[in-house]
């Protein structure tokens, strides 16, 4: 007895399966050129380090520099760090040793914590506007306004406001079936530009970037 299978029933259990591995190009059409373009991103990553994590420590180790201004600083300094080491040795991994491949898991953490970060340095100016109203404004009440516990309730505030708004994407990607194609043209992997290789629909995913993107402006 023979079985006749469907080429159309062939294409819908292609199509029904996941990437679980995907393909960073890093720089496309200039993969001859990615080891002297990774001069400059290691340089600078390692001027973001030592400058930034100097800094903190110059803060925190200094009383007189103990003020919101500098702690504010030492804030987005911190936001800094965690930006350039979610980026940059991926980059570096892809232009020395051509390590291209990420999985699916990995690189929707990568996009957690790159827009998480994005989101944390936005409200972190938006304090450090705060703090220079408060100078201006009022200040002789400058001290009694901004204490130090004030000042860790922002910070905490606006570090549960950035991983609360960007939590909720976890789950968009991780609903999607990516079938289209596991090849990111990117040194780093993006929510719209992995969700656009999924063949569900993505609307949802892009409103609620487009959410994201509004509200991290306040």
């Amino acid at each position: 007895m023979s079985v006749v299978v469907s080429p159309h029933v062939t294409t819908l259990n292609h199509t029904s399966v996941s990437h679980i591995v995907f393909r960073l190009l890093g720089i496309p059409g200039l993969e001859d050129q990615h080891m002297w373009i990774s001069i400059p991103f290691f340089i600078s990553y390692v001027i973001a380090l030592l400058g930034n994590s100097l800094l903190i420590i110059v803060i925190l180790t200094k009383s007189s520099l103990h003020e919101p201004m500098y702690l504010f600083l030492s804030m987005l300094a911190g936001a800094d760090i965690v930006l350039s080491t979610c980026t940059v040795p991926q980059a570096l991994a892809i232009f020395w040793f051509h390590a291209q491949g990420i999985s699916l898991d990995r690189c929707i953490a990568q996009v957690f914590f790159i827009d998480s970060t994005f989101v944390f340095e936005s409200g972190i100016l938006l304090a450090m506007a705060f703090d220079r109203h408060i100078a201006i404004c009022y200040p002789l009440r400058y001290t009694t306004i901004l204490t130090h516990t004030l000042i860790g309730r922002i910070g905490l505030t606006v570090f549960l406001r950035s991983y609360c708004t960007l939590f909720p994407i976890v789950f968009l990607l991780k609903r999607l079936t990516f079938c289209k194609s596991n090849i990111l043209p990117h040194t780093a992997c993006e929510h719209i530009g992995l969700a656009k290789f999924s063949c569900d629909d993505i609307r949802i995913n892009i409103l609620y970037g487009l959410f994201v993107l509004i509200t991290r402006q306040f």
